[in-house]
């Protein structure tokens, strides 16, 4: 689906070209029926353009004389055409082509490069198309409860509660600061503990104010610095490289192998260097990191991340147990 992003991105914008033309088409007929003079002045209007393109194309012996008349008889043709929307209560650009996006005239390109509007489009596909939709629509702020974690401390100064209580307020300013900050998130602790589920709220919220956030399991990335190595899917490169925001979840659940470890280390080093944020999430310790990856992309992880550890029990069993309590009564 991937290679298939620009194709259907491309394919929206053709439709909202051909949407237009066909609206347009029917915005000319309504007006025509009321003053059947327009359809005249349109048609005056192309012919004379076209002689005004051929003859500054071949400039002529009268070329001096007859471009300024024929620029005059156009431009007056058009007056004509505004003071007969004007009267009928139409808006001046009624007979205009309306684009979605003035910009690049809903091309999706300025030149050689890509509009503003083909990233929001990109946006839109990608999420139309990805599993991440379901997790974004279930794990989202309002259904965050702090309540679920233990009041009690235990062996960490703070209780499960109230370390999440940072956290949370650490991850609200981080969306706050999105635009400004290079910083990357690292969420270690034990399996349940909210970690992938707080990773979607934060993306929830990044994606609704328009930043293209894209989503891998730890074992989904590596597949897909395979296809990127081994086939040349270099707008898949692109998308991981330069979304705004990766998030990878479950790190140390892929096969390790010297192919996964040298591909990872290259793949966030490339990203720290180009300074693109990314939230990796795993239920290894940082001493399981340690021993599990290599020495360089150890310290990228503690080096180049802010650190942010998860407490309490699996609150996916604490919701089991509750649910099982209330179906008892």
């Amino acid at each position: 689906m991937i290679k298939g992003y620009h194709g259907l991105i491309m394919k929206k914008y053709e439709e909202l070209r051909e949407r237009e033309k066909l609206a347009l088409l029917k915005r000319k007929e309504e007006v025509e029926r009321k003053a059947p003079e327009l359809a005249h002045i349109e048609q005056r209007i192309a012919r004379l353009s076209m002689e005004l393109a051929m003859m500054n194309f071949k400039k002529n012996v009268n070329y001096q004389e007859e471009f300024p008349k024929l620029k005059r008889e156009i431009t007056e043709l058009r007056a004509s055409r505004l003071e007969i929307l004007s009267s009928l209560g139409y808006p001046l650009d009624y007979l205009e082509h309306q684009y979605t996006c003035n910009r690049c005239q809903d091309t999706g390109y300025i030149r050689q490069d890509k509009c503003s509007c083909y990233k929001k489009n990109l946006i839109d596909v990608y999420h139309r198309t990805s599993d991440f939709n379901d997790l974004i629509r279930e794990y989202t702020f309002d259904n965050f409860k702090l309540d679920l974690y233990e009041r009690e401390e235990g062996s960490y100064p703070l209780s499960p509660k109230e370390n999440m209580s940072n956290i949370l307020e650490a991850s609200l300013s981080y969306i706050r600061s999105f635009k400004t900050t290079d910083s990357n998130l690292l969420f270690y602790g034990s399996p349940g503990t909210g970690k992938t589920f707080l990773s979607s709220c934060i993306a929830k919220e990044l994606l609704d104010a328009g930043f293209l956030v894209v989503y891998r399991t730890a074992d989904g990335l590596i597949q897909n610095l395979k296809e990127v190595k081994f086939n040349d899917n270099v707008e898949l490169l692109e998308l991981l490289l330069n979304c705004d925001l990766l998030i990878i979840d479950d790190l140390g659940t892929e096969l390790s192998t010297e192919f996964s470890k040298v591909e990872l280390f290259n793949f966030l080093n490339s990203k720290l260097l180009r300074k693109k944020k990314m939230i990796i999430s795993t239920n290894l310790t940082l001493e399981n990191l340690k021993n599990k990856y290599d020495e360089r992309i150890y310290s990228r992880l503690v080096g180049d991340f802010n650190l942010y550890k998860f407490l309490g029990q699996d609150l996916r069993i604490k919701k089991n147990h509750e649910r099982t309590k209330k179906a008892w009564g």
